[in-house]
C-alpha cells in the first residue's frame, strides 16, 4: 500500500472575515472517552457495519473512496417524480450524543468532503439531519440541519419568495464557513468534536471552524455519515469516540 503524508495547511483570512466569525477555541473542547468504533480500511471492501446511503463508495489501496455518481437531477423509475442530484454518502450506525470523529481525508478532484451527523426517528427537520461538517479546498463549514436550512418549516418557507427575509432570521446563526486553503492530493486530519451545543473543527491540528448551535445539542445522534461531492474523495483511519466537555 502507498504511504500517506500530511500536508501542511495554510489558513487564509483577513481581518475583516476573522472579526465577523465565531472565534475558534484555541484548545479542544473535549475529552475522548471509549474508543467505540475504528477502520483503517485495510480489507477488499467497506466492513459489513457500514452501509450504502447514496452510492457511490469503495475500498482503495487501503483507503475509503467516494465519488458522486448522482451528479445531474434526472427522472424517477416510474416517471413521476426526480431523483435530485446528490453527494455520495456513507453510514454507521454509531449511536452518540458528545463525540470525537478523527480521520484522513484527501481531495482528488472531490468539491467536498463531509462528516455528518443524523437521526432517522427524529422528524422535526428533513431525514433526520442533525448536524454537519463539511470541508473544501478553500474553506470549512459548518452547519446546524436540525434548527436551520433541514428544519421542516423552514424548507417549506424557502418555496415562498415573500418569506426570503424570514427566513434568512430564521437561518442567521445556525451556520458558518471559515476560510481555508488546501491541496489536492494531499492527506490531511480532520477532527470534529461534538460536544453539548458546539462543534469545533481542526485540521492538522489547527483550530479550523467553530460553531455554537442549539440543533447541535440533539441528544440522539444515531447516525454518522461520511459524504462525498464531486470526482473522488478519500477518507483513512477513522475513529469514533465517546467523548465529554473539558
Amino acid at each position: 500500500m502507498f504511504t500517506r503524508f500530511l500536508a501542511p495547511l495554510v489558513f487564509v483570512a483577513t481581518a475583516a472575515i476573522a472579526a465577523d466569525l465565531p472565534k475558534i477555541p484555541s484548545k479542544p473542547i473535549s475529552v475522548k472517552k471509549e474508543l467505540l468504533f475504528s477502520d483503517d480500511f485495510e480489507g477488499g471492501e467497506p466492513a459489513k457495519v457500514w452501509h450504502k446511503v447514496v452510492p457511490t463508495f469503495a475500498v482503495e489501496n487501503g483507503t475509503l473512496k467516494g465519488t458522486q455518481t448522482r451528479d445531474k437531477d434526472v427522472p424517477s423509475a416510474d416517471g413521476k417524480s426526480v431523483v435530485k442530484a446528490h453527494a455520495a454518502v456513507h453510514g454507521l450506525e454509531i449511536p452518540t450524543q458528545d463525540s470525537v470523529v478523527e480521520c484522513k481525508i484527501r481531495f482528488e478532484g472531490a468539491t467536498m468532503i463531509d462528516v455528518e451527523f443524523d437521526d432517522r426517528k427524529y422528524t422535526g427537520a428533513h431525514y433526520g439531519h442533525l448536524c454537519r461538517a463539511q470541508v473544501r479546498l478553500n474553506g470549512v463549514t459548518i452547519i446546524d440541519e436540525r434548527d436551520g436550512n433541514m428544519r421542516n418549516d423552514i424548507r417549506e418557507m424557502r418555496n415562498d419568495p415573500a418569506k426570503k427575509a424570514e427566513v434568512a432570521a430564521l437561518l442567521k446563526g445556525r451556520q458558518v464557513t471559515y476560510p481555508a486553503k488546501l491541496e489536492t492530493g494531499k492527506w490531511y486530519m480532520l477532527v470534529v468534536e461534538t460536544v453539548g451545543d458546539e462543534m469545533r473543527v481542526t485540521i492538522d491540528g489547527k483550530p479550523a471552524a467553530f460553531l455554537k448551535s442549539s440543533g447541535i445539542a440533539h441528544a440522539t445522534k444515531s447516525k454518522i455519515e461520511l459524504g462525498v461531492a464531486g470526482k473522488d474523495g478519500f477518507f483513512d483511519d477513522l475513529k469514533v469516540w465517546n467523548a465529554a466537555a473539558k
